[in-house]
């Protein structure tokens, strides 16, 4: 390799022209004279651009009139002309000084609500007299969980949404009420205009999209549709139990009451719809037209996958709704309710509201409104809720008692019937129908029957129920406490679990428990009784003795599991109706029913002719039929 060597000559050349640019910008440097021109030159050129600016200013605040902004738009920034050519007549909104990102906010005696510049809808809705599980504010629409949208053509084939155009909002008075009036502005007199007039202490908000001299702007004979979505927050301990409460509810044609799936996404095209609810288990944002809609495509959209980790929100609510132009303007008139999903509210409003409100279909829903929520209403006005649950409890197991009655009573005349029937039984022991038909005979004459035991167990279920709808709805029970239960319309924990164990929970609630082992100890009596009443299972039937001894134990377990995440108010009906039940059960074996009593009037009903009733007459020429056709059965055999 070649050895470097150091070059004096290359270090020279280096020095020279390093003094030779020094030399240079010494000699051109600008003298003092110069320099306070440049200054000069600057000073004016800002002060024109400021001119240039405030002239523009000037001009702008002065356009009144869509012709007036034409002519401006002609001389003003390539900015602004590709804001006319893309929103056309609906520019001007964008030059306003309302055309920002900013929120207009106004409260009533239980609302709090921000709208947006942008989109003139709802920003915010804080409903100020409750909190959730957590002691926050409940917020029905916050952080953009929500969407209200007019999607419409343009006579100059534009396609525009209202939800990306800004609105100049103004707030007044209309004697108590509160008006905000959101316009979106074509010109100072032309205008889309969204009117909200809050009422003190009042959840519905009266909310009208009018228009005025837009009938040469929008296109009416394209489609025009109201789009509305809904993102449900959770405001619960448990998700998945709010859940199976938070449902899209209407009315349409008519009086009829609809819903869309409770646990799955579903999808619906709706006609004449007078209301639907975005209902949020006890929270509710519900739209009620003036006047039907003559057609709502709705769908609901399940956010909860998975209880663990979607915790946030509970539904996506959608609908679209086309709306028809009068005279070639907006005109229409709905009020938006964004409130508690409570009874006593909705119903105040006379427009069937409170039919959002799952309180169970037919004679269950019946006996809710006309029975247990009236009941619960006045009870609760003067005892606290938990001592109004223990109460009512005591009066619906009063008013069935006669039910329990009655159903005692039959097993009772079964007992004493038993010896009897083991001898009929044993007598024809080769006969089955035979025996069968004594059996029919003697109960008859007799006046005991097992189904004369089993019709006033029937007749409670419509109650348990009822009920069973009730308390979960309830929402006077919200965040009401009584003992260790820290809200009775939710579970009631007593320990946390290390782990979720499934469909049970991660938790341990104490009421279910309680409620689980009376009613264990009550099957124990009733199902003991009616299982040494039972014979051996006739051949070809199931033994019922081995299922009611099953049942013993299934219907405890399924009461802690099941319930382990259900309201506590719920579970503390079931325990104090069990343990009433129990008493009820006592007194009437140890001092109401005397066997002997009973044995004396059994001897002297079989002893009276006994006419059968149609139904007995034809079982029995049924069983007489099959014994014929069993004894020539046997006879061809035999030959």
């Amino acid at each position: 390799m070649e050895e470097k060597k150091f070059d004096i000559n290359s270090v020279i050349g280096f020095v020279l022209l390093f003094g030779i640019m020094i030399w240079y910008f010494y000699q051109n440097q600008p003298s003092p004279e110069e320099l306070e021109a440049q200054k000069k030159a600057e000073a004016e050129q800002v002060a024109a651009e400021n001119k240039e600016k405030e002239e523009k200013q000037a001009l702008t605040t002065k356009v009144t009139t869509a012709e007036d902004y034409s002519n401006v738009m002609a001389s003003d920034s390539l900015q602004q002309i590709a804001l006319q050519n893309k929103l056309g007549a609906f520019a001007y909104a964008s030059t306003l000084p309302s055309a920002t990102d900013a929120v207009t906010e106004v409260e009533t005696d239980v609302l709090a609500l921000k709208f947006y510049n942008k989109g003139g809808h709802l920003a915010e809705v804080k409903l100020k007299a409750f909190v959730d599980n957590n002691d926050k504010p409940i917020y029905l629409i916050k952080d953009g969980n929500t969407n209200f949208n007019i999607n419409f053509s343009t006579t100059d084939n534009r396609v525009l949404n209202t939800e990306n155009l800004y609105f100049q909002p103004s707030v007044s008075k209309s004697g108590e009420n509160t008006v905000v009036s959101m316009k979106l502005k074509v010109s100072e007199t032309r205008f889309l205009e969204y009117r909200y007039e809050l009422k003190p202490n009042d959840y519905m908000i009266d909310f009208s999209i009018k228009s005025q001299g837009l009938d040469n702007v929008v296109n009416s004979s394209q489609e025009i549709n109201l789009d509305w979505k809904l993102k449900a927050y959770s405001n619960d301990q448990s998700v998945s139990y709010e859940n199976r409460y938070t449902r899209l509810t209407y009315q349409h044609d008519g009086d009829k009451i609809d819903k869309l799936a409770q646990m799955s996404d579903d999808e619906e095209l709706v006609s004449d719809v007078y209301w639907l609810s975005y209902r949020q288990h006890f929270f509710s944002s519900i739209l009620v037209p003036n006047s039907p809609f003559k057609s709502v495509n709705m769908s609901s959209k399940d956010l909860v996958e998975d209880e663990e980790v979607d915790t946030v929100f509970t539904k996506l609510y959608a609908s679209k709704i086309p709306l028809k132009l009068s005279g070639g303007n907006f005109d229409k008139s709905m009020g938006l309710y964004y409130g508690p999903t409570d009874a006593k509210i909705l119903k105040s409003y006379d427009k069937n509201l409170e039919e959002s409100i799952p309180f169970g279909w037919g004679i269950f829903g019946w006996i809710n409104k006309a029975v247990f929520i009236p009941l619960f209403g006045f009870l609760s006005g003067f005892l606290p809720y938990g001592i109004a649950i223990i109460v009512m409890t005591i009066l619906v197991k009063i008013l069935l008692s006669f039910v329990q009655y009655k159903q005692f009573l039959s097993q009772a005349k079964m007992k004493i019937l038993k010896p009897e029937l083991d001898a009929i039984r044993a007598k024809h022991k080769d006969n089955k129908l035979k025996a069968q038909q004594e059996t029919m005979a003697l109960q008859n004459k007799a006046g005991a029957s097992p189904l004369s035991g089993c019709l006033p167990g029937l007749m409670q279920i419509p109650v348990f129920y009822a009920l069973f709808m009730f308390f979960p709805t309830a929402f006077d029970l919200r965040q009401k406490s009584f003992l260790w239960a820290d809200d009775l319309s939710s579970y009631d924990s007593i320990a946390e679990l290390p782990f979720p164990i499934p469909f049970y929970g991660d938790h341990v609630s104490l009421f279910p428990i309680l409620a689980a082992i009376a009613i264990f100890f009550y099957m124990k009596m009733t199902t003991g009784q009616q299982t040494a009443m039972q014979g051996p299972p006739q051949e070809g039937m199931p033994d019922m003795s081995k299922m009611m001894k099953y049942m013993i134990y299934f219907s405890p377990l399924l009461m802690l599991v099941f319930f382990n995440n259900y309201a506590s108010g719920l579970s503390l009906y079931y325990f104090i109706s069990n343990l009433i039940s129990i008493g009820i059960m006592l007194v009437i074996k140890n001092y109401i029913i005397d066997e002997e009593k009973v044995l004396a009037k059994i001897e002297v009903s079989k002893s009276k002719p006994k006419k059968q009733n149609r139904f007995q007459k034809k079982m029995a020429d049924m069983m007489e039929q099959a014994e014929k056709q069993k004894q020539m059965q046997q006879r061809n055999k035999k030959k």
